[in-house]
């Protein structure tokens, strides 16, 4: 029989015994915190006035960041945990992996928090295995680091490791950053004459890490011109330009791609608004495709009401009879609504109005 005690490491289960009872949830609580006692730190008490800004915020500073690598460590350990629950039930389980979710609802844990947390124990994991992060140099990263870092090219893994390794304090803020030096490095679409710059400090990685992304998202030819003008002016106002330009291109031409009289046409939508930035009316050009895609969408509703009001109407007039007079009378209004024509006033007085003939193309 099991001896209900207050430590996990107290519970002994006898080989004479035919069966064993589990220790309850609150027991395992009790034990696990018991072995594991909490954090405790010595904050300064924020009235103390002698206390300066410096010390207090250095203190705070200290414990936060001592919570920031238990936090990343125990969720990492937590994955892990979640990973073996599942693994066991898709091995021992109805397939489907009921016992899986009833685990997690016995903790009141969300599928969506345990996949995230069984995400970063994989990537925790396969760096490990990779040789590329050692356990030690894992309590140089901050929890939102090392997720950043999960989420980068194997590239920029191993030069976030490298840093780690040495000792260095990983942020969100310096992966990033390695990251632009990264792209803005290695991209083919950034000319050598920028790369040359970055690599005497002369324009920052961020400033171009933005501009690769923006590249990535066009056409070659604007990949190709875009190239061509930052190569001949490699200047950093320049390519704050070129990125902006670049982000209003890529927003224009998915906005094109929404207005639907396009689609029929010979119309080239890359060159066009190639054309209307190098004259210099690229907003212009921008709001034409913006208002074209609004009107369609109004369009396909109005004709969609239309048709339905035009079917309750029918319905309404089906249903109703002399015996209903003031009813007839609704109806004969708002039939002038659902008619092949159209009309409605545009002001108060009446004298204004636009008028409309709905015509089904077949």
């Amino acid at each position: 029989m099991v001896a209900a005690s207050d430590s996990i490491t107290d519970l002994d289960i006898s080989a004479e015994s035919p069966r064993t009872v589990s220790p309850s949830m609150r027991e395992i609580q009790a034990a696990a915190l018991e072995i594991n006692p909490d954090l405790n730190f010595d904050l300064p008490d924020p009235e103390d006035e002698a206390v300066d800004d410096f010390n207090f915020r250095q203190r705070v500073d200290e414990a936060w960041v001592v919570c920031d690598r238990f936090d990343l460590q125990t969720e990492i350990w937590r994955g892990r945990i979640l990973r073996a629950v599942r693994d066991k039930e898709k091995k021992g389980g109805d397939g489907r992996g009921q016992g899986f979710l009833n685990w997690l609802k016995d903790r009141e844990l969300s599928k969506s928090q345990a996949y995230s947390w069984i995400e970063l124990a994989n990537s925790a994991d396969t760096l490990m295995e990779n040789g590329e992060l050692s356990p030690s140099a894992l309590r140089n990263f901050s929890k939102r680091a090392f997720v950043e870092t999960a989420k980068s090219s194997p590239e920029v893994q191993q030069l976030v490791t490298d840093a780690a390794e040495r000792g260095d304090h990983i942020t969100r803020r310096e992966v990033r950053q390695l990251s632009d030096e990264w792209m803005a490095m290695s991209s083919d679409l950034i000319p050598d004459e920028v790369k040359e710059q970055a690599a005497a400090g002369a324009t920052p990685p961020r400033f171009i890490a933005p501009l690769v992304r923006e590249m990535e998202k066009l056409p070659e030819t604007h990949q190709i011109a875009i190239r061509d003008e930052i190569a001949a002016n490699p200047d950093l106002d320049n390519i704050k330009l070129v990125t902006s330009n670049a982000r209003s291109l890529s927003k224009y031409l998915d906005a094109g791609a929404q207005v639907q009289v396009l689609n029929d046409s010979k119309v080239d939508l890359p060159m066009a608004l190639e054309e209307a930035m190098r004259v210099g009316c690229l907003p212009v050009a921008a709001d034409v495709l913006k208002q074209a895609a609004q009107l369609e969408q109004t369009m396909t509703k109005f004709y969609l009401t239309w048709k339905r009001l035009g079917s309750l109407v029918d319905r309404l007039y089906v249903d109703t009879g002399a015996s209903t007079p003031n009813l007839r009378s609704l109806i004969a209004c708002v039939e002038r609504l659902s008619s092949e024509i159209v009309e409605v006033p545009l002001d108060d007085s009446g004298e204004n109005s636009i008028r409309l003939r709905v015509m089904k193309g077949e």
